[in-house]
């Protein structure tokens, strides 16, 4: 519990500080933001196959995180609001955009859609919760084979409403494994509050077995990296998990319904939206890098959607065989 302890004591002092914005952080940020919000336009004219579910208000998440990782060896696994962390892990922007438009050149031919997504190390599926199990065992394998790498899990608070993510805490304490479990909590499970779905606090469950555990609000990019950092440090060095539950919000819908939450919450989550925050900061500390981010996300986007709109769409001999269905 001492490590357990000097880390809280870390993570309330990071809550206390006001870092410098990271031009990098603030770009994977707003590549994602932008992207996202231009997903949805594309939606709106009918140019998807598919659904999405953006992580917007979220990016922090993503970005600190993974860039507390080694992108090399270690594998990251997520879930139905995965292009925040596909971003962060990959900066694949063209073809995650022509994966989601259905074209051969997306990252996965145009078969995996918004939810389904492998890269190099990288995994998600929309089954809820599903992917905390997959996570465990390649943790599991990576632990076996020495290899030094670690495991994280992207998971929502409405995925603890699942059994198989405790069947999963469980086998990763006794089995002392390399991961690194994400806690978003946004507060809802699509349109159900936590209140009216989870009794206790969320953060205390890891503790059940045995599992150290620290909670943040994620702010910004900064101090989610450096906790993440901390927490990356230790499952590494110990071959043991962790439990890292980042308080954010989602400001945009679920998926792209009707949003039942109070218009007023909705709008006082926006007063506080990291993206914004960072981008006012960044405009003080550097006007002109903030200009030529900005710039370059937008025409890099731009170049992204001509590119998946003239790209083909899959062979249907090739898609047949990459399903499965010979």
């Amino acid at each position: 519990m001492a490590a357990d302890l000097l880390f809280m004591t870390q993570t309330q002092t990071l809550l206390s500080t006001a870092p410098s914005v990271n031009p990098d952080f603030y770009r994977q940020m707003y590549t994602i933001r932008r992207m996202e919000e231009t997903l949805l336009a594309l939606y709106s004219q009918g140019q998807l196959f598919g659904t999405v579910h953006t992580c917007i208000g979220q990016e922090a998440c993503a970005v600190g995180v993974v860039s507390a990782l080694d992108r090399e060896r270690d594998l990251v696994w997520s879930n139905h609001r995965s292009h925040g962390h596909f971003i962060a892990y990959s900066d694949a922007v063209e073809a995650l955009v022509a994966e989601i438009m259905g074209r051969a050149t997306g990252v996965c031919g145009g078969v995996g859609g918004t939810q389904h997504l492998h890269y190099r190390n990288f995994y998600s599926n929309g089954i809820l919760g599903g992917t905390v199990p997959c996570a465990v065992g390649t943790a599991l394998a990576e632990k076996q084979k020495g290899s030094g790498a670690i495991t994280a899990v992207f998971l929502g608070d409405g995925a603890l409403g699942e059994g198989v993510v405790y069947e999963s805490l469980n086998m990763a304490a006794l089995w002392s494994l390399p991961v690194l479990f994400v806690l978003e909590d946004n507060g809802y499970a699509q349109s159900t509050p936590r209140h009216l779905e989870h009794a206790g606090e969320l953060i205390w469950r890891p503790g059940a077995f045995g599992i150290e555990s620290a909670a943040l609000e994620a702010s910004t990019a900064e101090r989610v990296f450096e906790a993440a950092r901390q927490a990356v440090s230790y499952v590494r060095g110990e071959q043991r998990p962790f439990f890292l539950a980042l308080s954010t919000y989602r400001l945009a819908a679920h998926s792209k319904g009707d949003d039942t939450r109070p218009q007023a919450e909705i709008e006082l989550a926006r007063q506080r939206d990291p993206l914004q925050q960072m981008r006012g900061q960044l405009a003080e500390q550097d006007g002109a890098r903030l200009a030529e981010i900005e710039t370059a996300v937008e025409r890099r986007l731009e170049a992204a959607v001509h590119a998946a709109q003239a790209a083909p769409l899959p062979d249907p001999e090739a898609f047949r065989q990459r399903v499965g269905a010979w």
